[in-house]
């Protein structure tokens, strides 16, 4: 199962909705965008937050559309996306996918990709795709293993970004700049901006916990 969240960031930044439409297989709004599932012809299933950023009309529209409505306080411990984002995580799915969680505030893009560093997220990732996706970008969590990278015609740069204060043991094969064996501390550049020769690359490495970022110019 594939799950889709779309949260409240701008739209300019939404990657192309064409694709998540055929492949998801649960959508769900958070928020805001909930609404703007409903505008690009998306019926999202299930709906989560407060609803603060919508009017009192729009919410009634929003009631009468979906199936399943999880409204909150605005005084909570949780943001929305992180509510939204725990209900998807134990629904067991193979891929979620995270869209409008960029641009706008700092404070709440930075939260959103810490979602996928929490403690109790890590251990998951070994099993299952978790992405925050926009125009230009698209970014993961990987623990320490070895994974294949595959070839994104629409993204060609691959960056590997130090989560933990240094990871050990980077090996990268099939990428314009191989490396074998290297520590990775944080503040370095030495992942920055690489790409693949090939269909598939692979990344693999000792300790420590790396983001990475797929992204076009």
């Amino acid at each position: 199962m594939i799950i889709s969240i779309m949260a409240g960031g701008p739209q300019s930044l939404w990657p192309e909705l064409a694709s998540y439409k055929e492949m998801t297989d649960v959508w769900v709004g958070v928020d805001r965008g909930v609404l703007a599932l409903l505008e690009s012809g998306i019926e999202p299933q299930y709906g989560f937050g407060d609803f603060d950023s919508v009017s009192q009309g729009e919410y009634k529209e929003i009631v009468q559309r979906l199936q399943h409505i999880n409204l909150y306080s605005s005084e909570k411990d949780e943001t929305d996306l992180e509510l939204a984002f725990n209900w998807a995580i134990n629904q067991k799915p193979s891929e979620i996918h995270i869209l409008g969680a960029t641009g706008g505030r700092i404070d709440h893009f930075l939260g959103n990709i810490q979602l996928l560093q929490k403690e109790s997220i890590l251990p998951l990732h070994a099993d299952m795709d978790i992405y925050i996706v926009d125009r230009q970008n698209l970014f993961t969590v990987k623990t320490a293993g070895s994974y294949e990278v595959p070839a994104l015609e629409d993204k060609k740069y691959v960056s590997f970004l130090p989560v933990t204060s240094e990871v050990t043991g980077i090996t990268l094969r099939g990428f314009k700049y191989p490396l074998r064996d290297r520590s990775l501390e944080i503040g370095s550049t030495l992942c920055i901006s690489n790409e693949l020769i090939s269909d598939s690359g692979n990344v693999s490495f000792k300790e420590g916990i790396l983001m990475m970022v797929r992204s076009r110019d």
